[in-house]
C-alpha cells in the first residue's frame, strides 16, 4: 500500500467512514434507460403543446428543461452514491426537521398555483420530504430496536410519519398519499405485529370515507363519480380520463409511431401525469409493456438491495426508496387506465418535472450507496 493510500485509509478511520465495495450498477443502467426514454417522450408529448402556448412558442422548451433536470439529477446521483454511508444517519433528523420547516413555510408564504400551494424558492419541498421522511423514519426505527414491539412505539413512529403527511396534504393530497404509503411500507417491513396494520388500514378507511362527506372534500366525491362514469361529465371532470382511454385504445399492439399521438392535442399537459397514455398511443401495448418491465426490474433490484443490506437502517432506506418508485408507478398507470380515481402523480423518471426528477435520481444514488455495503 502506497503512502497516499495509507493516509486516505487513516483519514477514513478517524471519520468513522467505512470503505464500500462495488455498487449495483444494474440499478444505474435501468435509471439511465428510463430517464433517456423520458426525455424522448417528454419531447414527443410536449412539442405541440409548447408551440400552441402563447408564452412559450418553442417546441424544444420542455425537452430542454427536462434534459437540464436530468443532468442535475445525475450530479445528485453521483454525489449520493459517494457520500459517506454513516453520515446519512447523522443528517437524517436535520433533513426531517428542515423539510417540515419548509413545508410550514409553503403554507404561509407560497402563492397558489392551479389551486394549490406547492412551490417555494423555485422547488417543491414536498418532493424533498419524500426522501427526508424515509431517512429519519429508518434512523428512528434502527436506533430504537424495541420501537415496534408494542403499540406505544408503533404510534410514535406513526406520529413521525403523520406530521409531514398532514403538512403536505394541506396543499398537495396526492404527494401526501405517496409519503404515507412509503412510510407504511417501511413500518410493515420493520414490524412483526401484522394486526397493527390491519387495524390501521381499517381505521384509515373509516376516517377517509368520513372525510369525503366534509364540505371541503366535496370535490373528491365528484372525482369518484367521474371515475365510476367519466362520460357523465365528459367536458370537465371526466375529460382527462376519457382522452386518456382514447389514447390507450388507439395505440393497439405496436402504436401509431413515435411523435404520432393524436390525443396529445386534447389532453391538458400530456407530458406530465398522463404521459403513460401517450406512450401507449405512440408505442402501443408492446412499448407500454417494456416500460412496465423496466420498472419491475428496478423494483426487483431495489428489493434485493434491501434484503442484503448490512444493517436495519440500510434495509429500511432501501425499502422506502423502492416503495417510493413502485407506488408512484402503480398509481400513475392506474389513473391513466381509470383503475382508480384521478389524482396527480407523475410517472417516475419519465414525466416532466424538475424537483421530482432530481430527487428521484438522488434517491437512486442513495440506494446504490447502500448496495455497496451489502452482505455477501
Amino acid at each position: 500500500m502506497g503512502e497516499e493510500a495509507k493516509k486516505r485509509s487513516g483519514l477514513l478511520k478517524k471519520l468513522h467512514i467505512e470503505k464500500g465495495g462495488s455498487a449495483d450498477y444494474t440499478i444505474l443502467l435501468l435509471t439511465i434507460m428510463l430517464v433517456l426514454f423520458g426525455i424522448v417522450m417528454v419531447f414527443s408529448s410536449s412539442y405541440y403543446y409548447a408551440m400552441q402556448h402563447p408564452k412559450i412558442d418553442d417546441m424544444f422548451h420542455f425537452v430542454k428543461n427536462q434534459a437540464m433536470y436530468a443532468g442535475l439529477g445525475m450530479v445528485g446521483l453521483v454525489l449520493a452514491l459517494n457520500f459517506p454511508y454513516k453520515l446519512y444517519k447523522k443528517l437524517a433528523f436535520l433533513a426531517y426537521a428542515g423539510t417540515n420547516f419548509l413545508l410550514v413555510l409553503v403554507l404561509i408564504v407560497a402563492e397558489a398555483t392551479k389551486g394549490s400551494k406547492r412551490w417555494i424558492f423555485g422547488f417543491q419541498p414536498s418532493e424533498i420530504a419524500k426522501i427526508a421522511v424515509i431517512l429519519f423514519l429508518a434512523f428512528y426505527i434502527s436506533s430504537h430496536k424495541d420501537a415496534l414491539k408494542d403499540i406505544k412505539g408503533f404510534v410514535k413512529c406513526l406520529i413521525i410519519l403523520v406530521i409531514p403527511v398532514i403538512l403536505i396534504g394541506a396543499a398537495n393530497m396526492s404527494t401526501a398519499i405517496i409519503v404515507f404509503g412509503v412510510g407504511i411500507a417501511m413500518l410493515f417491513v420493520a414490524s412483526k405485529r401484522i394486526w397493527y396494520f390491519i387495524a390501521g388500514i381499517g381505521l384509515a378507511g373509516i376516517l377517509g370515507c368520513a372525510a369525503l362527506f366534509l364540505p371541503q372534500f366535496a370535490y373528491r366525491l365528484d372525482r369518484i363519480r367521474a371515475w365510476v362514469d367519466p362520460f357523465s361529465d365528459p367536458t370537465d371532470l371526466g375529460y382527462q380520463i376519457i382522452q386518456s382511454l382514447y389514447a390507450i385504445a388507439s395505440g393497439g399492439l405496436f402504436g401509431l409511431g413515435l411523435g404520432q399521438s393524436r390525443q396529445k392535442t386534447f389532453i391538458p399537459e400530456p407530458y406530465n401525469d398522463f404521459i403513460f397514455s401517450i406512450i401507449c398511443e405512440e408505442l402501443g401495448f408492446v412499448g407500454a409493456a417494456v416500460v412496465i418491465l423496466l420498472f419491475a426490474l428496478f423494483v426487483w433490484r431495489g428489493v434485493r438491495v434491501a434484503m442484503k443490506a448490512k444493517d436495519t437502517f440500510g434495509c429500511l432506506v432501501a425499502t422506502g426508496i423502492t416503495a417510493l418508485i413502485a407506488i408512484q408507478v402503480i398509481i400513475n398507470i392506474s389513473v391513466a387506465t381509470n383503475t382508480i380515481p384521478n389524482t396527480g402523480i407523475a410517472l417516475p423518471f419519465i414525466s416532466y418535472g424538475g424537483t421530482s426528477l432530481v430527487i428521484l435520481m438522488t434517491s437512486v444514488g442513495i440506494l446504490m450507496n447502500i448496495s455497496r455495503y451489502n452482505k455477501d
